[in-house]
């Protein structure tokens, strides 16, 4: 990423907003991401596209999967932004999408998704289902 304005675009969007605050922790792919989003794969396709060439995500390949997850390096400013907003707040909107995810990666162990190998979870609270901390 270059600028500030760069980065303000991505964050305009409201999808892009979703999909940065699932994969500021957990590495997903998109068919993860557009079952949680409840979402057509080519358009979450497309908003994972502009992210990830403005240079904000990592990303793993792992058989036919591409998993990505906001780079550490930009995950204390987009905190502070939740913080700002109050979308930290446990009664905020946004936290659909949490338990989604969360129950989407219990399944992951029966889905076509293998998950990631190299991008392991950062999560810093509990998230039950297999493999979680």
């Amino acid at each position: 990423m270059t600028d500030v304005v760069t980065f303000s675009k991505i964050l305009s969007d409201e999808t892009r907003w979703r999909i940065l605050r699932l994969i500021k922790q957990e590495a997903l792919c998109v068919c993860e991401l557009a079952d949680i989003l409840e979402m057509p794969q080519s358009s979450v396709s497309s908003h994972v596209q502009v992210i990830r060439k403005a240079g904000l995500l990592e990303s793993e390949k792992r058989e036919k999967w591409t998993y990505f997850r906001i780079e550490a390096r930009y995950l204390k400013p987009i905190a502070q932004l939740e913080a700002f907003f109050h979308e930290d707040n446990a009664n905020h909107p946004w936290r659909e999408d949490e338990d989604k995810m969360s129950k989407r990666l219990e399944e992951r162990a029966d889905s076509c998704c293998p998950g990631p190998i190299q991008l392991k979870p950062r999560r810093s609270r509990t998230i039950t289902g297999p493999n979680r901390r």
